[in-house]
């Protein structure tokens, strides 16, 4: 029971405290997740996000999923999944009945505009990251040049994306392993 309430706690602490989606929260799951309690490895949760892309609905909510799942089974999916959302649900709650009031407010303007400043560069800072823990080779840098051309100049989904990075990705490692084996001989 105590690991399910530290479960909760540590998703709701990492809901309540991150501005801006998925990508904007990596750098406080990393300390919560990987510091903190040492659930996952950073390995880990660059494969948690990307699995989280493929799967449909929130990254943030698919990535406590799958930790959660990891952890304790389909309860502690179930209790790492309410605490992220939980504090969404209440703070939205108590947004739509103050901000009919207050939104016309400049004071809330420019804080919400600070708090998207801020976002930017939580997300940078998670690209930096993922920069230097998933790019490991010439194949990992000509997959994100290709990757990154395909989905910010077509409208072709990042799932398909991924999962064509994934292919590429497997195919390379596969044929570079084939020739390191064939050197041997």
């Amino acid at each position: 029971m105590k690991e399910l309430l530290e479960l909760f706690c540590a998703f709701f602490k990492i809901g309540a405290f991150t501005f801006g989606g998925g990508y904007a929260m990596l750098p406080m799951l990393e300390k919560e997740i990987v510091e903190n309690h040492r659930w996952s490895t950073k390995d880990d949760i660059m494969d948690y996000f990307a699995v989280g892309q493929c799967t449909p609905g929130v990254i943030a909510v698919n990535t406590a999923t799958f930790i959660g799942f990891y952890q304790r089974g389909i309860i502690g999916a179930i209790i790492a999944t309410l605490g992220v959302i939980a504090p969404s649900l209440i703070i939205i709650s108590l947004i739509a009945v103050l901000l009919q009031n207050f939104a016309s407010l400049p004071i809330v303007a420019h804080a919400l505009s600070g708090i998207r400043v801020s976002v930017c560069v939580l997300i940078l800072n998670s690209v930096i990251k993922f920069w230097k823990n998933g790019i490991k080779d010439s194949l990992g840098v000509i997959i994100f040049l290709i990757s990154l051309a395909i989905a910010t100049l077509t409208h072709i989904s990042t799932v398909f994306v991924v999962i064509g990075a994934g292919i590429i990705g497997f195919t390379g490692k596969k044929i570079k392993l084939a020739k390191e084996k064939g050197s041997e001989k």
